[in-house]
């Protein structure tokens, strides 16, 4: 799992900075496990792999253990959500020398050279993030993800080619304002700069809000089309429009625009968030998603009270 981190040539001694590639689990082993194989075949030379799990009861800390025993593992006690699991995981990172950390999530797999690639572009003092192109799993050519930029009034994400099949129009290493938390190369003196993710979010919009305090600091985020993952999407939250995502979908996009809204921006804001609550709320009572429908309305509440459910 760690090679030799020099590299020789014509009596150069070149040190590979050292990479932590930290994943976080919950419950879902074989995705954990088919992450994890992928991310041995990486041909960058000097890396540690670190598993946080969130209290799985499915057996994935004793699996991961006994399929890869020089894996470095946080158990936690109870789920205590993405953002804190993954500050747990890059704290750890940061006290054992680490120089990057990779974060990505479980449901993934990575093409070996993904890490030398993001960590080449991460080099200039001024990146804050490096991300990948992110593809579907089960459509090996359709991009899921390559960030976006965002609109300077109501600070939504705008379409940045999701679901397009990749033909070549995605082959320049390009800036943007959003790169998503699926997977993202942090370097240590941005982190101690900027911070870690804000553990208000239990899960969803951290990535959003990490980027946008990274933007605020002068940081350049940037994805790099040499680099490449496939997710399988939505996988650990229980799929898209299930009651458990559409509540924690609607409480941390509260948390995110109370966070950053300011002033006058809040005229632009509020209409434009009413219309797609009544837009995404049509859609699930339209598909009969009843559970999905109060439990979205419920986060909505949640985050505005700053309230949350109990989780598991």
């Amino acid at each position: 799992m760690i090679n030799e981190p020099f590299l020789q040539a014509e009596g150069l001694v070149i040190k590979y900075p050292l990479v932590y590639i930290l994943t976080l689990s919950w419950n879902q082993c074989a995705d954990t496990l088919e992450c994890l194989a992928s991310l041995q075949k990486t041909s960058y030379p000097n890396y540690r792999l670190l598993v946080v799990d969130n209290h799985s009861t499915d057996g994935s800390v004793e699996a991961i253990t006994q399929c890869f025993p020089r894996v470095e593992v946080i158990a936690n006690r109870q789920n205590i959500g993405f953002a804190a699991a993954a500050n747990r995981g890059i704290e750890h990172a940061l006290c054992h020398g680490a120089e990057y950390v990779f974060l990505l999530n479980n449901d993934t797999i990575v093409e070996p050279t993904t890490l030398e690639e993001m960590v080449s572009q991460a080099m200039a003092l001024d990146v804050g993030m490096v991300a990948p192109k992110i593809y579907y799993y089960a459509d090996p050519q359709r991009i899921w993800s390559v960030g976006s930029h965002r609109h300077p009034l109501t600070l939504e994400k705008m379409r940045g080619g999701e679901d397009e099949l990749d033909q070549g129009q995605w082959e320049d290493v390009v800036q943007l304002d959003f790169l998503t938390g699926c997977g993202l190369l942090l370097p240590q003196h941005f982190l101690e700069d900027v911070g870690l993710f804000d553990e208000r979010f239990f899960i969803f919009y951290e990535d959003s809000d990490l980027c946008l305090r990274a933007r605020k600091h002068g940081y350049r985020l940037l994805m790099t089309p040499k680099a490449k993952m496939w997710h399988k999407v939505s996988v650990s939250s229980g799929g898209k429009d299930s009651p458990f995502e559409r509540y924690w979908m609607a409480r941390s996009s509260v948390l995110f625009f109370r966070k950053h809204i300011r002033g006058a921006q809040w005229l632009a804001v509020v209409p434009w968030r009413l219309g797609s609550a009544l837009r995404t709320s049509f859609r699930l009572g339209c598909r009969g998603h009843f559970h999905a429908l109060l439990a979205y309305w419920r986060g909505l509440l949640d985050g505005w009270l700053g309230t949350q459910e109990e989780t598991a």
